[in-house]
């Protein structure tokens, strides 16, 4: 399965839209959203594409009533889970949060398959040992919006384990 990873749209809706929609053509299933998507209204173009979409708030909360009624009138499409997701796909564990710095925590434990998380606007995505012997996979997909950094997002494949950092 093939997921797109964005997160730091800031009321960004048009680059937003454009990696959901470029995920959607090479193959993408679903969307994972690491925060700071702001705006309730942020979210409508993209969801256009027709692929569910996981979604945090970050740190940048905007108005999380208004995601929550975006998220019931969606049918099912749009899942908002406030400050943090755990969820499965693919029969992979991923759990998503918004800052870098727990994400690199979550990662430690060795409790997920997959952490993804943003806030720093860098993107990458790399292995981290963890307390348990292993290592997870930790994706940070940067800013779809390009706010002082450029315009990333991840083309992920969860059967592979792959990353790809994409930029608009």
């Amino acid at each position: 399965m093939k997921i797109c990873i964005v997160s730091d749209s800031h009321d960004r809706a048009d680059p937003l839209a454009q990696a959901v929609m470029a995920a959607k053509s090479e193959g993408a299933q679903a969307v994972i959203h690491c925060g700071d998507l702001i705006g309730a209204q942020t979210i409508k173009p993209a969801l256009a594409a027709g692929l569910p979409v996981h979604a945090i708030h970050g740190n940048n909360l905007g108005d999380p009533q208004a995601m929550q009624f975006q998220s019931r009138k969606s049918d099912g499409q749009l899942q908002y889970y406030g400050p943090e997701a755990q969820i499965e796909l693919a029969g992979r564990r991923i759990v998503v949060v918004h800052y870098d710095h727990h994400g690199y925590a979550m990662a430690c434990t060795g409790d997920w398959d997959l952490v993804c998380c943003g806030h720093s606007h860098k993107a990458e995505a790399r292995q981290v040992p963890n307390v348990k012997g292993g290592r997870s996979w930790l994706a940070n997909p940067g800013t779809v919006a390009g706010l002082a950094a450029p315009m990333t997002w991840i083309l992920a494949d969860l059967a592979a384990m792959a990353f790809e950092i994409r930029t608009l």
